[in-house]
């Protein structure tokens, strides 16, 4: 199976603690190798042991048994990823303002075109398959495109990644 950059939706942060160590731990109790982590917001690479959805259904199972609450595991190549990012609709005018947000799944072509339409202030967003592309006018704290308004608007959960982080997880699979 090859590399992996599996993204954990909303982890520490609001109280949903998890420590690297023990993301990195459980993958490998899952049988993932060439396990990695980087930076303490639920970022993990792997070499997993099965199907890719069957390992991220595992390791949401092992974070819920663990630690006690649940969380989306949503997992890309480094291709999915460096598509994304080629894929990014947007001027970036800084890097930490324009993201990538990881869907699991793609959204119905009228929630997404619904969505679309929305008022969200000087935020631009679009949805390219199951990704949400993102530029943040002021930043993702000051904006009212949450996790639950965009959750409830698609149908579908994810989590986001600056285009800064992207990169570096793109290159991190490289190495590897």
């Amino acid at each position: 199976m090859p590399r992996r950059v599996v993204l954990i939706r909303a982890i520490n942060v609001g109280g949903a603690k998890l420590p690297m160590a023990d993301l990195r731990a459980m993958a490998e109790e899952l049988g993932a190798t060439n396990v990695s982590t980087y930076i303490a917001s639920g970022n993990l690479l792997c070499d997993p042991p099965a199907a890719t959805d069957e390992f991220d259904r595992a390791l949401e199972a092992a974070i819920t048994e663990r630690f006690g609450y649940e969380r989306e595991v949503i997992s890309r190549s480094r291709d999915d990823l460096a598509a994304a990012l080629d894929a990014h609709p947007f001027t970036v005018v800084d890097p930490k303002f324009s993201y990538v947000y990881c869907l699991t799944g793609v959204p119905s072509t009228a929630k997404a075109a619904e969505f679309e339409k929305r008022d969200f202030g000087d935020d631009e967003l679009t949805v390219i398959g199951n990704d949400l592309h993102i530029r943040f006018a002021a930043g993702a704290g000051k904006s009212k495109l949450s996790a639950p308004v965009i959750a409830k608007g698609l149908g579908v959960q994810g989590t986001g990644r600056n285009l800064k982080t992207v990169r570096t997880l793109i290159d991190l699979a490289d190495r590897d």
